[in-house]
């Protein structure tokens, strides 16, 4: 079974129909290549500075660097992407009354870096058995080059979304999202997927980034990584994106009750008046 493919072209109903039935969707040259490069530029002193990770999963020639929202203008395009919000808004939004940014990184796969053991994002809650077919969060990976199979493109499975948690699964079921630089790769967290192993002597580099019910706790704390100095410069559409809103009727009020979007003052939705701190 292949991954079916768009382009920003296409109805996002289209895309949402291939999520929910595959568990993901590729679309094509989503964000043009001059997005691309000022991603990666404006990330890349971050990730110069982070070391590879300690285990299997996190890849031990793999680098990750997050904070995208505070440290990169140019990922903002990304997160607020139109086809990536309708079909969180489609997904997400059958099952809640509100979603939030759940992660965001920049992942650098290393030459010879092994492939990632298969999973599914939704096990970030301590494998709690949501319902099948209960969406409760939806990911992206875009492509900052092109995606090969050599060079460690994200690998999935492709129905997997909608098989009991008791089903097993191994790498020979896995088919990888090959796709060109500026695509994304949108897939629900109960799809089971892993980076691929890299096997050319590049790096290659993706942004993750992940959306979750707004009941649910953050996999990256976005408080930490967008505090509230930095978040008050954000447009006030990203800054509710990001975890500074209220959920369902009460959830994450402050104060006497408080909106959280008040705790960021009156300069709350300026845009980039002044410049961005760098946590």
């Amino acid at each position: 079974m292949s991954i079916q493919r768009f382009t920003a072209a296409n109805a996002v109903d289209d895309i949402t129909d291939a999520v929910r039935s595959d568990g993901a969707a590729i679309v094509e040259r989503a964000i043009d290549v001059d997005t691309v490069r000022r991603v990666l530029e404006e990330m890349a002193p971050h990730l110069d500075t982070v070391a590879p990770g300690t285990d299997d999963f996190t890849g031990r020639n793999t680098r990750r660097a997050g904070s995208l929202i505070a440290r990169s203008r140019a990922a903002h395009t990304l997160a607020t992407h139109p086809t990536v919000l309708g079909v969180c808004d489609d997904i997400l939004g059958a099952n809640s009354s509100s979603y939030q940014l759940h992660l965001t990184q920049v992942i650098d796969i290393g030459p010879g870096e092994s492939a990632q053991f298969l999973h599914r994002d939704q096990w970030a809650w301590d494998q709690f058995p949501f319902p099948v077919g209960f969406d409760v969060e939806i990911s992206t990976i875009w492509a900052m080059q092109d995606f090969t199979e050599a060079n460690g493109a994200t690998r999935v499975i492709p129905g997997s979304n909608m098989w009991a948690p008791e089903r097993g699964f191994d790498a020979n079921e896995t088919v990888a999202a090959e796709m060109p630089a500026g695509s994304v790769l949108i897939y629900s967290g109960s799809v089971v997927h892993g980076g691929g192993a890299n096997q050319t002597e590049s790096r290659r580099v993706a942004v993750n980034i992940d959306y979750s019910l707004g009941w649910l706790r953050q996999e990256e704390n976005q408080y930490l990584s967008c505090p509230p100095d930095v978040a008050a410069a954000l447009p006030i559409e990203l800054a509710r994106l990001v975890g500074y809103s209220r959920a369902s009727y009460a959830l994450g009020y402050f104060g006497d009750t408080q909106d959280p979007i008040e705790a960021l003052g009156a300069t709350a939705g300026r845009g980039f008046a002044e410049p961005m701190s760098s946590p």
